[in-house]
């Protein structure tokens, strides 16, 4: 398989300061647009960018965590020493899939698919909940259209930890579309090195809803997933929640001990070869739409200190 250089996908690799210079002044969640991204800060500091411009698909980076350290890997879109320089495509935050029809929207190759921003706005900035809402194309390798996604991510203000929902809406307006079964999807995550299970700096234990640990994770059906461990001297973790409506809730995770973690509701072949061929495709029809629904938790303390079964619970409405 052949890797195109980030370069030549036009990735930025600026670092932008965490503190803004009107921290003493802001509160709630603000939101700056620019030309390629979403600067998200809460009570002047920064949580996020969503990144919409640059790459082949939009994602989240850096992601600063509550104790005021990144909670993602830096590379690609920065050099850190001790960091894996493996899967390129592992940007920050983001959503994609490998098969859809007969199109890549995970890896980063000559043939791939790109999923471009058609739209972007921005609403409730300054307030305790602000919200990014993009409208995006998903086009194929031969240049047309396979279909249309509107994605919306809140951002909370909290005291103790870092809240964002990410909800995205597809819609078959170009004809049939089929995500194919695959473990390499879905809505992912590569955390900071330390929340790894295996590496030079990994300090990190996994968790799911079912009482399953570290690696027995990979490919088992949960509500949530949590990583956790000490970064800089303090525990802390990245949690993600999977919505019951959300198609086969509870969902599969492909949740690796190297620091991805991403929940994938396709790969049910690939997770567990007792399922048939092709058991975790699925059709939209046309004109017809798909709605997923996920909460990310970066949080404080373990996965008992931070109470995340609690949490989904109440986030569900369980």
């Amino acid at each position: 398989m052949k890797i195109i250089p980030l370069s030549l996908l036009g990735v930025s690799l600026v670092t932008l300061p965490l503190v803004s210079p009107a921290a003493a002044t802001n509160s709630g969640v603000q939101l700056t647009k620019f030309d390629d991204r979403v600067r998200v800060e809460i009570n002047g500091q920064l949580f996020t960018e969503y990144v919409f411009k640059g790459a082949s698909k939009p994602y989240c980076y850096p992601i600063i965590g509550p104790t005021g350290t990144g909670m993602t890997r830096n590379w690609p879109m920065k050099e850190t020493p001790d960091e894996e320089r493996d899967h390129p495509h592992h940007m920050g935050l983001w959503f994609g899939h490998q098969k859809v029809n007969s199109d890549n929207f995970w890896t980063v190759t000559t043939n791939s698919g790109k999923i471009v921003q058609e739209t972007v706005t921005v609403a409730n900035s300054g307030s305790d909940a602000a919200a990014i809402t993009a409208q995006n194309k998903w086009i194929g390798k031969s240049g047309a259209v396979i279909l249309t996604d509107e994605r919306t991510l809140r951002f909370y203000n909290r005291t103790n930890d870092r809240v964002m929902d990410f909800e995205i809406t597809f819609k078959a307006s170009e004809g049939d579309v089929t995500f194919g079964d695959t473990k390499e999807g879905t809505m992912g995550i590569r955390s900071h090195p330390a929340l790894n299970l295996k590496g030079k700096v990994a300090a990190g234990h996994a968790l799911n809803s079912e009482g399953l640990k570290d690696g027995d994770i990979w490919g088992k059906p949960a509500r949530w997933v949590d990583y956790s461990g000490p970064i800089d001297g303090k525990v802390t973790g990245i949690a993600c929640f999977d919505h019951p409506l959300n198609l086969r809730h509870p969902t599969p995770w492909h949740a690796r001990d190297y620091g991805l973690i991403a929940a994938n509701p396709f790969g049910l072949h690939d997770f567990d070869k007792k399922n048939a061929k092709g058991a975790g495709d699925h059709t939209i029809k046309k004109e017809e739409s798909l709605i997923f629904r996920y909460r990310w938790l970066f949080h404080t303390g373990d996965t008992a200190t931070a109470k995340i079964e609690e949490r989904w619970k109440k986030w569900a409405g369980k």
